[in-house]
């Protein structure tokens, strides 16, 4: 999954939205900001792919021959 995707850069830039607020305000300097926006992107495409994940349907478990059933009467 690319993390260049637009789920993922609008989870990204949701999560970035306090760090960009933080340093707006004066508590973070520019460096600090910079330095935290990649980890932004990782953490926002580490709730994408978990949520996908989640929510992916499982395959249908395979059926085996049917040994157990019983023989039709005949």
């Amino acid at each position: 999954m690319s993390p260049l995707r637009w789920d993922v850069l609008g989870v990204s830039f949701v999560l970035a939205l306090p760090v960009m607020a933080l340093g707006l305000r004066g508590d973070l300097g520019t460096e600090d900001v910079v330095a935290r926006l990649p980890w932004c992107l990782a953490a926002g495409w580490g709730a994408v792919a978990l949520l996908r994940w989640a929510a992916t349907p499982r395959p249908p478990a395979r059926r085996l021959p049917a040994e157990d059933d019983p023989a039709p009467p005949t």
